[in-house]
């Protein structure tokens, strides 16, 4: 497993994002190949008055109405000496909303210290909310795993277990069953702001599946549509382990397991592979299983009452 350091330029970040957010560079492009670093979006209403020390470095400057009107109402030389002291904080770029027209000294200093500039029609809140989100995905701790994630029933089910079990067989057989892959062999993992584990599949591998003896499948070409999707949350571990390695293993479904991958807990199964076994229909089964328990409905503990409840009649 590998974590995965974030680090973009902002030209990235530009490329990204022009036609979503209507980007326009209104300066020089020398500030495209500087390392943006965090997804801190900065509106600088005090620091136009001069107050810079909790000024987060390497933020987004975002200019709306007020920070227009106040550089403009001032003289050429101030307004120079205020964009001045700004841009000597590590800033990554700046946007200006409602398609306003900064003052030339901006532009010009901005050329100087090479902090691109760019503009959008989108008004201010609009924009914070926007380019949040993206900040927000694009930031997000992210790590790889070596598995295979299969939608079953909605219900996103990541299948472990050393190279050569059966992963890539099962998840093959899931497809024709009507269930769509996600990603095998590896898959990215992003952990999003409330908390949840988003998988999908690297680009040059998406939608395809190495099964041993036969080579590489094109699930999206051989499947159609149906068979895939691009990403998935991650719900549930179904860790297939050869059934002669298993001392012991859970048979009333009481005791719960959990895997950890970037702090988020999800529920483990331990399931013991022999030759004949239908794991397909286990995999359905576990899906349908924790869509229940989502729905409170736990059949564990249920039939558990009811047997406790039966021995204490007998007992009476």
């Amino acid at each position: 497993m590998i974590e995965n350091k974030n680090k973009f330029k902002v030209e990235t970040i530009f490329k990204e994002n022009q036609k979503s957010l209507f980007l326009k560079l209104l300066n020089s492009s020398e500030g495209f190949e500087k390392d943006f670093k965090n997804n801190g979006i900065y509106v600088p209403g005090l620091a136009l008055c001069g107050y810079t020390k909790d000024f987060p470095n390497g933020s987004v400057l975002l200019f709306g109405k007020p920070e227009i009107s106040y550089l403009l109402s001032k003289n050429v030389e101030k307004r120079k000496s205020i964009v001045e002291e700004l841009l000597k904080l590590e800033v990554s770029f700046l946007v200006i909303s409602d398609k306003l027209e900064p003052p030339k000294e901006l532009l010009e200093i901005a050329d100087k210290k090479k902090v691109c500039v760019f503009q959008t029609s989108f008004n201010t809140i609009r924009l914070i909310t926007l380019l949040s989100r993206y900040l927000d995905n694009l930031f997000a701790p992210q790590m790889t795993i070596h598995g295979t994630l299969v939608d079953v029933y909605g219900m996103g089910l990541l299948f472990t277990g050393r190279s050569g079990i059966g992963k890539s067989e099962m998840a093959l057989d899931l497809i024709e069953r009507g269930h769509r892959l996600v990603a095998d062999d590896i898959i990215t993992l992003v952990k999003t702001g409330e908390g949840a584990l988003l998988g999908s599949g690297k680009e040059i591998l998406t939608h395809h599946l190495e099964v041993r003896g036969v080579g590489i499948v094109d699930v999206l070409t051989l499947f159609g549509i149906r068979g895939v999707r691009m990403q998935k949350r991650l719900e549930v571990e179904v860790r297939l382990e050869d059934d002669k390695d298993i001392d012991s293993f859970d048979r009333t479904g009481l005791e719960i397991e959990y895997s950890e991958y970037l702090n988020v807990k999800i529920p483990l199964i331990r399931l013991p592979i022999y030759p004949g076994k239908n794991i397909a229909v286990i995999a359905e089964a576990i899906a349908l299983d924790n869509i229940l328990k989502l729905y409170g409905y736990n059949t564990s503990v249920e039939f558990n009452k009811k047997l406790i409840s039966r021995m204490k009649g007998r007992l009476k």
